[in-house]
């Protein structure tokens, strides 16, 4: 028989495991051909995802019109996750995370590799169908050409000659 305390924590490890799946599920929607089907299921209806100088997509269907396009844009991306820190309180939680991602944009002169580094501030909310995302809040840190690296160029230009 266990007690509350350790009901308690084995719950709150739960939510914990869980909310690392869901994000893990999302980059890994993004890393295979940016499905937006998948992306937008993971989102609750009222849901935000805030880009920044990508933009800011009100709803589960805003965001699955964004990314709808997003692989004609970026077609390889592979997102790493790292030092989440995620607390719970009851059916919501917020979490912070690191990004690294090596990428490519096509841009009208062609296909250019990338760096892309950032922090991802996220919100949950425990629904019917489990933990989804209720805000997802991207700060860029990095997005700099891979052939001249980041420590000159921590933020290139690609936003001024077209929107990923």
């Amino acid at each position: 028989m266990q007690t509350d305390d350790t009901a308690k924590l084995v719950r709150w490890l739960a939510d914990i495991e869980a909310i690392k799946q869901l994000k893990h599920t999302y980059c890994g929607f993004c890393d295979a051909g940016y499905d937006a089907d998948g992306i937008a299921g993971l989102f609750t209806e009222d849901a935000v995802w805030d880009g920044g100088p990508m933009g800011t997509h009100d709803g589960r269907e805003a965001i699955r019109t964004f990314f709808q396009g997003s692989s004609k844009r970026v077609p390889f991306a592979l997102h790493m996750v790292v030092n989440p820190i995620i607390q719970v309180d009851g059916d919501a939680a917020t979490g912070s995370w690191y990004l690294w991602q090596p990428m490519v944009y096509a841009l009208p002169e062609g296909e250019h590799a990338y760096w892309m580094s950032a922090r991802y501030d996220d919100r949950y909310r425990r629904t019917p169908q489990g933990w989804q995302f209720e805000r997802v809040a991207i700060t860029l840190k990095v997005l700099a050409p891979y052939e001249k690296g980041f420590a000159g160029n921590r933020i290139d230009d690609v936003y001024g000659r077209r929107k990923p």
